[in-house]
């Protein structure tokens, strides 16, 4: 029964996998001959087969690193065979990668695949200069990397970047998939890679379990499984809302749920659905029967199921990769200068009421602060059910941090930001001042030291991976008050006057790490002035004022260069949206100026208030603490003093 039970997994999701890709292709019409320059059966049925095998393996990877970094044990058997299997997995992957690099050659070209020189060439031209191809070759050479690094790492730390890495591997894909009409590109890259990445973590996880059982006795497999089942938890709520962002972008209306593309996406919620109440069974009911032989039976066949539904959900999802989705067939009008530029259609004027109720939701940034209100409220709900106190109003400051985060990120800044250098420059503002001003006193590593439960078993959690990352060289240096400080400041100046002000207003990825650099520059920033959280040094409170006032002195300096110049920052793109109301691009970019320099500096007066304070709350304490040293001593220190003095004035008396 036990060797039945572990292969039955494995095969259930895989003939599972590939009828359902099979079926879907026949149902959507996926592999239907093309009308003009057809590459033949081969490359059509073959590659989604290959797209299914790469997400497979893929998933494989990813789920097991992260087991392998969050509930396994370096050095124990179970660690070890995961990470073989992780190599494997990733080889797979680098395999399946180029063959459907070479495969969408075909498809795209409509040149059956050959062995002649004019296809070799045409190839190498396509995985060179062109951006689909490139893609491919990207994916199969971070996959090839992984897979030499699993084989050669086993240190945990140096694992956490391997599966940093292994993530990487699913960029290029993300930025292939686009919404069928101008808008929606950079919605549907957010869905799509937060698709791959957590239905990988979900599948591979549950694949890695199976990899390790034989190495784990009843009792060491019961804790491994309940962190696997949190992962799922989060990967089944991303998972579901990534994939209805996606089929929205897609499908447009429920009357095109009927088409064939709308019907496969409805197989999908099916199973996903289905997959849902495997998660409930799984969690209130067969791990805590695991420590006996008859419940682990039962988990096996249950894991057997739950990967056969997977399977399908794999193979339906590698189908609706080569299935036109129905709001394709919608045309418009020709695209407009604002279209072409960045995908999506102008905004309506920029007033009160627009930017007030018009949104533009980020998934990516609504998940994060979703997730980052929940589990500190879930860690301040521990803290207080065993009765530990603590301070209600840094709650209030994370949650209302988290709140305007989401509002910076998802409305009417971001509404805006893309054709308004004004709007830009606020969101910078306050992604950068005045987020990290109501996250910092929230104190969040504190409370996570005390709410989260020590790891006893040698694996890293949560608390573990946070106390190794604030312990490190890197976090000593990055919270250094000078290094915050320029890396504040400094960064103004090298994001603005360099390629990457170009790279993040264009691109989307851009566009995410300039959110990620601003939160995490700012955050440094204000945890060296009046951050609660531990750090290696932090300066005294008079030097802490200097500080503050000469980095706001040189980021004053640089609003003010903006205000004044007459060059536009990105002609080409700020100048060129054809835009009929507000002002010209250069006033625009001018106000963007005056906000850095004004609207910039209310935080630096909260700042400067709270610095103070805390002065005045150290003198205080000092005094208090020297008042009670003189109570208990009977002002011991005072009359040595004062006997000191004494004796130097008798020894200056001259002789009479």
């Amino acid at each position: 029964m036990s060797r039945l039970v572990r292969v039955a997994g494995p095969v259930a999701l895989i003939v599972a996998a590939l009828v359902a890709v099979l079926a879907a292709l026949a149902f959507g019409g996926g592999a239907a001959p093309q009308l003009l320059a057809d590459p033949g059966a081969f490359v059509r049925y073959g590659l989604p087969i290959t797209k299914l095998v790469v997400n497979l393996s893929a998933a494989g990877m990813i789920g097991t690193l992260i087991l392998t970094c969050f509930a396994l044990t370096q050095g124990e058997a179970a660690f070890n065979r995961a990470l073989d299997f992780a190599a494997g997995s990733a080889a797979v992957m680098t395999v399946a990668s180029a063959l459907t690099g070479l495969l969408t050659f075909s498809s795209v070209t409509g040149i059956p695949v050959s062995l002649d020189q004019t296809f070799s060439d045409g190839l190498s031209s396509f995985v060179t200069g062109i951006s689909l191809g490139q893609s491919w070759l990207e994916t199969t050479l971070i996959a090839a990397g992984v897979t030499v690094l699993c084989f050669a790492v086993r240190n945990q730390t140096v694992l956490a970047f391997v599966t940093g890495l292994a993530l990487l591997s699913l960029l290029p894909m993300a930025q292939q998939g686009h919404a069928a009409g101008t808008a929606g590109h950079d919605a549907a890259i957010t869905s799509i890679g937060l698709h791959l990445v957590f239905a990988g973590i979900w599948l591979g996880g549950l694949l890695a379990l199976i990899v390790i059982r034989r190495t784990l006795d009843g009792a060491r497999l019961v804790p491994i499984v309940q962190r696997y089942s949190t992962l799922a938890v989060v990967c089944f709520i991303i998972v579901a809302a990534s994939g209805y962002v996606s089929a929205e972008l897609r499908i447009g209306t429920l009357a095109q749920l009927l088409t064939p593309y709308g019907i496969l996406v409805l197989v999908k919620v099916t199973v996903l659905v289905a997959l849902g109440v495997f998660g409930v069974i799984q969690r209130r009911f067969t791990i805590g029967r695991l420590a006996s032989t008859s419940g682990r039976g039962a988990f096996w066949w249950l894991v057997t199921a739950e990967l056969a539904f997977m399977g399908i959900a794999s193979g339906v999802a590698a189908a609706l990769a080569r299935t036109a989705p129905p709001i394709a067939a919608v045309l418009g009008p020709a695209p407009t200068p604002a279209e072409i530029l960045t995908g999506e259609p102008l905004p309506p004027p920029l007033t009160l009421t627009n930017f007030l109720t018009n949104w533009n939701i980020d998934l990516l940034w609504l998940l994060a602060c979703g997730f980052g209100i929940f589990f500190y409220v879930a860690g301040v709900w521990r803290l207080r059910k065993r009765g530990d106190r603590w301070p209600a109003h840094r709650t209030i400051l994370w949650v209302a941090g988290m709140l305007l985060l989401f509002y910076i990120t998802c409305g009417g800044v971001n509404v805006y930001e893309k054709y308004l250098f004004s709007q830009h420059m606020l969101g910078h503002m306050a992604l950068t001042m005045m987020v990290p001003l109501l996250l910092v006193p929230g104190a969040p590593v504190t409370l996570a030291m005390r709410a989260i439960r020590k790891r006893t078993d040698g694996s890293r959690g949560g608390r573990e991976w946070i106390l190794l990352a604030v312990h490190s060289k890197v976090a000593g240096v990055l919270t250094n008050p000078i290094v915050a400080a320029v890396l504040f400041a400094g960064s103004l100046w090298a994001f603005y006057y360099t390629p990457l002000f170009r790279w993040a207003t264009t691109d989307h990825i851009g566009h995410e790490w300039m959110i990620i650099h601003f939160l995490i520059t700012g955050y440094l920033f204000v945890q060296s002035l009046i951050g609660i959280d531990p750090v290696p040094y932090r300066l005294p409170s008079p030097f802490r004022l200097v500080l503050l006032l000469g980095t706001m002195a040189f980021h004053a300096f640089f609003g003010l260069s903006i205000l004044t110049s007459s060059g536009l920052l990105l002609a080409n793109w700020f100048g060129s949206m054809g835009r009929t109301w507000g002002q010209s691009a250069l006033g625009d970019q001018q106000t963007g100026g005056g906000i850095a320099w004004s609207i910039g500096e209310i935080p630096t007066v909260i700042l400067a208030i709270v610095v103070a304070m805390q002065w005045s709350r150290t003198d205080a304490k000092e005094t208090k603490r020297r008042d009670r040293n003189a109570d208990r001593t009977g002002e011991a220190e005072l009359n040595e003093y004062n006997a000191r003095l004494a004796r130097l004035a008798k020894n200056d008396t001259p002789a009479s």
